[in-house]
């Protein structure tokens, strides 16, 4: 076969002069340390936040195999309510502002660079209670698929949560 088209040297080579594929993050600590390599890169997550002060603000931004990372904003007053992750994994950090964790009859105030790593099943409730607006990435492994929201039961300390079949089973704090 006769073609004009010539390669220059050894084709097979070319993949070293390609920068090396980004290696995806597979432990907790990988999944902490991507999270605090995105928040310290402003420029690629500032020029998106919005707010809104009817909802919690939320945004994907970005997808890698087996988990996603998604940018969220919140207005004085604004909380997630108590909820869960079904079978996902997350990190959690604050970008900018104040934001209060409440899990299990605790508080904790999380102020900017704060970091809280969480598994399968636990129950939390994320609040804006400063009088600033607040950002925050939130890194799930695998991918965020539920949110089941939890109510408290105010007289046995225990929670709520909804099955399929509509009745609520308890779990402890």
């Amino acid at each position: 076969m006769n073609s004009d088209v010539q390669i220059a040297g050894d084709p097979l080579a070319v993949p070293h002069l390609m920068p090396p594929p980004a290696a995806h993050p597979a432990t907790v600590a990988e999944f902490a340390g991507l999270a605090r390599s995105l928040a310290a890169d402003t420029g690629s997550w500032a020029p998106l936040v919005r707010y809104d002060a009817a909802s919690r603000w939320y945004h994907r931004l970005r997808t890698g195999p087996g988990y996603e990372v998604w940018l969220l904003s919140w207005v004085p007053g604004q909380g997630s309510g108590l909820h869960d992750h079904g079978r996902s994994s997350g990190v959690l950090t604050v970008l900018r502002g104040e934001l209060t964790e409440r899990s299990g009859g605790a508080r904790r105030a999380l102020g900017a660079g704060a970091q809280r790593v969480f598994a399968p099943g636990y129950v939390h409730e994320v609040v804006n209670d400063s009088l600033e607006p607040a950002v925050s990435l939130h890194v799930y492994f695998p991918g965020l698929t539920e949110m089941p929201m939890h109510r408290p039961h105010a007289h046995c300390g225990t929670l709520a949560r909804p099955t399929a079949g509509g009745v609520a089973g308890v779990v402890t704090r």
